[in-house]
């Protein structure tokens, strides 16, 4: 059972570093319009993502904190 975990994961490791990625694109597709200089991936706003997951991630710990309380009554 052993030999055959270590083969598995020997051959994912070695098929994960042949894998290249390929390189980001430039910016603005290529193009140049109004002369404006925007990140890869665009302007996309990352606060509100990031406050969705903040309240996201608090919700499922305090569901946790309550199901933990209860099953020890």
């Amino acid at each position: 059972m052993k030999t055959k975990m270590y083969i598995i994961l020997s051959a994912i490791f070695f098929i994960s570093v042949s894998v290249l990625a390929q390189s980001p694109p430039p910016p603005n597709g290529g193009n140049n319009p109004n002369g404006g200089n925007t990140p890869v991936g665009g302007g996309a706003p990352v606060g509100s993502g990031l406050f969705v997951l903040l309240a996201l991630g608090a919700a499922y710990g305090g569901k946790k904190v309550f199901q933990l309380k209860n099953n020890e009554k």
